[in-house]
């Protein structure tokens, strides 16, 4: 997936083949977040900006982490949801329902993964927004949406799973890396009503 074209991509997206689909979606989502912040990142060194130094080098740094960390979870997910399809066509019995719990439990995993993550872009979102380049505030506002996307996205991908997964533990913790996806949206939408507002005086 990191070294296929975006044409390429799309037409395999929306190809009759199980994967990738929503969950790889998310991670890119996220991957595009992490980049736009990056870029806004790197248009507010200097000496204009040398007060805030310190947090615009440390935000350029973590945003080409995650950025590399959601698309590792693009390809996880994409493996993630093969094991799943492996695991419904085995013969029907007490191994093969463990087996597929086993692997809706493993799908789930990528976008509880990429839901974190988007948490702290959307942190990262917020943290950039009084102190970068003021000509790239829409690119902030852009990151915070494909963040809220890839939040949003993300727990659909997750709950998905659930109904299939027996283990209540499991299913608690999922739901416990879910629990902030509301007020991070949220936060996501201010930074964006907050760059609108600016755009308008």
């Amino acid at each position: 997936m990191r070294d296929t074209t975006i044409a390429a991509f799309l037409s395999e997206l929306a190809g009759k083949v199980p994967a990738p689909g929503g969950g790889a979606t998310a991670a890119l989502h996220a991957a595009q977040a992490a980049a736009l912040l990056g870029m806004v990142a790197r248009y507010s060194t200097g000496e204009k900006y040398a007060e805030h130094a310190a947090v615009v080098y440390a935000v350029i740094g973590e945003t080409d982490e995650l950025r590399a960390r959601a698309l590792d979870l693009a390809e996880a997910d994409a493996a993630a949801f093969t094991a799943v399809s492996d695991a419904y066509r085995l013969p029907k019995g007490e191994e093969r329902s463990l087996s597929i719990a086993r692997a809706l439990a493993g799908a789930a995993e990528p976008p509880a993964r990429v839901a974190e993550t988007a948490y702290r872009l959307v942190e990262l979102c917020e943290a950039l927004l009084p102190i970068g380049n003021r000509n790239l505030l829409t690119d902030v506002a852009a990151a915070a949406e494909a963040a809220r996307a890839a939040l949003t996205t993300a727990r659909v991908n997750v709950e998905v799973n659930l109904g299939g997964i027996t283990d209540e533990g499991t299913r608690g913790a999922l739901l416990s890396r879910l629990a902030e996806v509301d007020s991070a949206a949220a936060r996501a939408e201010r930074v964006t009503a907050e760059v609108r507002t600016g755009l308008k005086t």
